[in-house]
């Protein structure tokens, strides 16, 4: 089986389930999976993780994002983008560069939103934008997430371009909607490029059709995803115990979570407490080692 990550640039008007459903096709396997939806319209970096790889998806799914986006002042829409329904129209105020610094430093650091109706997370098993197509409206409580950078680019009334570094799970449409309700009026995004999605970055990224040409070559290691984890080295002895569920102590070792090595070969991922290593995620077993003569 084909193993490993693929650093997708996500192009606007697919889905990131269109995404992986290329990625499929190109490497010729069924298990594939991406780390973080981006709406049809946006696009930049999509990771997608194939084979065994989809195993440490959720190690990369809590990794912070970056985007570029772009709002425009004055107008509110169903879907929070300009590709949706018109709700709300608003006068656009004067904003000075200083009011709008004022405003933006509100939304800096641990805040709260309230998820958008359209948008992929669940309720009852149901996608919420599911809900919404059908015309139903689900209470969404609101849930904390990080925004760690806030940079206003440029702000040309009616429109306003912004950096945004932030947390899983941050919607960058309601946003830029709260940010423009601060501020008197309303907005909806119009323009969203992901950046860096963890430790994948734009300029790192390839296009669809760059990935057909020459798969193997873009395709990247497993432990690309964890890379930022704390490496274990152990002997050959405790490899072999760890990788085959035996809790091993390995003394000296600080809690938290590792990537475990046997020499230069990734096996996969542990937990430490007290010394003792505990299996997480082993991607590869080791054989026990002969007895010494």
């Amino acid at each position: 089986m084909t193993d490993g990550i693929v650093n997708v640039l996500k192009p606007p008007g697919m889905t990131s389930h269109d995404v992986v459903s290329r990625i499929r096709r190109i490497y010729g396997i069924r298990k594939a999976g991406h780390s973080g939806t981006l709406d049809p319209d946006a696009a930049g970096v999509l990771p997608v993780f194939i084979g065994n790889a989809t195993r440490l998806l959720e190690y990369a799914a809590t990794a912070t994002k970056r985007y570029r986006a772009e709002g425009m002042f004055g107008i509110r829409t169903d879907t929070g983008d300009d590709s949706g329904n018109i709700l709300e129209t608003k006068p656009v105020p004067a904003i000075s560069a200083t009011e709008f610094e004022n405003v933006l430093q509100q939304f800096r650091g641990k805040i709260l939103q309230v998820p958008p109706m359209y948008s992929a997370l669940k309720v009852n098993g149901k996608k919420l934008y599911e809900y919404a197509r059908e015309g139903i409206i689900i209470e969404r409580p609101a849930r904390p997430v990080e925004i760690f950078r806030l940079d206003c680019v440029k702000l040309y009334p009616p429109y306003f371009s912004l950096d945004i570094e932030c947390s899983k799970g941050t919607y960058v449409r309601t946003l830029l909607e709260d940010i423009a309700a601060a501020l008197g009026t309303c907005a909806c995004m119009t323009f969203l490029l992901r950046t860096r999605a963890g430790d994948f970055s734009i300029k790192d990224s390839h296009t669809l059709d760059e990935i057909a040409e020459n798969p193997d070559r873009i395709l990247l290691p497993l432990e690309t995803a964890v890379r930022k984890t704390g490496k274990l080295c152990v002997n050959e002895l405790q490899a072999f115990r760890i990788t085959n569920g035996v809790r091993t102590t390995v003394k000296g070792t600080a809690a938290g979570t590792y990537s475990l090595y046997l020499a230069d070969a990734f096996l996969g991922m542990v937990n430490v407490e007290d010394e003792i290593v505990k299996p997480e995620k082993i991607l590869v077993q080791v054989k026990q080692p002969p007895e010494p003569v």
